[in-house]
């Protein structure tokens, strides 16, 4: 179940190293800033709560340090200048990559030759080549031209929605010249919270026939179910998060779109806790304990993982 017979690809972003069998690696979680209704943003001009802003910045790295889980930020903009504005912030503020979240493909290139003209491209993340985008090959060859490596690849059929249907999705992308960059990542597009399943399963799917690290953004699926706040209360929308956070990192995600970069207090741990779990079960299917001291279960268990590797964790027959 946690084990593919497929080699699985391990791509390398800035410093973080993303994909693998399950348990390899701890995945990457990727918050979102100055999205809409993001207290820090003053206008969509670019003005923003810089200190605040920073504030964040450095509570996510923190959270990273504590738990192993690395972290990187989408920065939702409405236009190329008020890309370049949180660009120019980010850079000077932090050393994690970064991504921008641009829905508009007219817009989100302007952006993407601002980030080729810094020469940033190593520790930026492009997303997304999507199944919607009318010029697959054309805006293919536009980045490559740019000299960008890494990219998201966002699998998702409208006729056939299943996770069959995602897998379909990224095969035909990928036959459109997007199999050629250093770094694929593939983003199984969460609709809704029952849906999720979907993705998770998609995940499974991809890695099975083509080994790329998969995940989605597992907070559509719960940010979107507005009304529950009402029915749950804060605490019962936080405590929902937070199990479909967790309950993705231990099925097949390699990353998370995790939602706004102020819910990291509660995802990091709540991921890091999950993956602690996934680590054991790994172990409990191969007898074996990954290497990586950056894995949670490291960090905190490592008296455990010595017993483990005693063989006092595992009797065969």
């Amino acid at each position: 179940m946690f084990t593919f017979d497929k080699q699985q690809k391990v791509f390398t972003l800035g410093k973080i190293r993303i994909g693998g069998q399950p348990g390899e690696n701890p995945p990457l979680l990727i918050s979102s800033m100055f999205h809409n209704k993001d207290r820090i943003v003053l206008d969509r001009k670019g003005g923003f709560d810089r200190e605040k802003a920073k504030q964040i910045i450095r509570r996510q790295e923190e959270l990273s340090g504590l738990t192993g889980i690395p972290g990187m930020v989408a920065m939702v903009a409405n236009s190329p200048e008020e890309a370049r504005i949180y660009i120019d912030f980010y850079l000077e503020t932090t050393d994690m990559p970064f991504g921008i979240d641009m829905w508009v493909a007219e817009q989100r290139a302007k952006a993407t030759e601002y980030v080729s003209k810094l020469g940033v491209q190593d520790k930026f993340l492009y997303n997304s080549i999507t199944p919607w985008d009318k010029d697959i090959k054309g805006q293919v060859q536009r980045l490559k031209n740019l000299g960008i490596r890494h990219v998201v690849i966002q699998a998702f059929d409208d006729q056939d929605q299943t996770p069959a249907g995602r897998l379909k999705s990224l095969e035909a992308i990928l036959d459109q010249g997007a199999d050629g960059f250093e770094t694929i990542i593939v983003d199984t597009s969460v609709m809704n919270l029952p849906s999720t399943s979907f993705s998770l399963i998609a995940n499974r799917l991809i890695k099975e026939r083509h080994g790329l690290p998969c995940g989605g953004a597992y907070s559509n699926g719960t940010h979107m179910w507005k009304e529950i706040k009402e029915i749950w209360g804060l605490d019962g929308f936080r405590a929902m998060d937070a199990v479909v956070q967790g309950m993705a990192t231990a099925l097949w995600s390699d990353f998370n779109f995790c939602g706004p970069a102020v819910t990291a207090p509660r995802v990091f741990p709540a991921v890091a806790s999950a993956h602690m779990l996934l680590s054991t079960l790994v172990y409990d299917e191969t007898g074996e304990v990954p290497e990586n001291r950056d894995l949670p279960l490291w960090k905190y268990f490592g008296e455990f993982i010595g017993k483990l590797k005693a063989g006092g964790g595992r009797k065969k027959g």
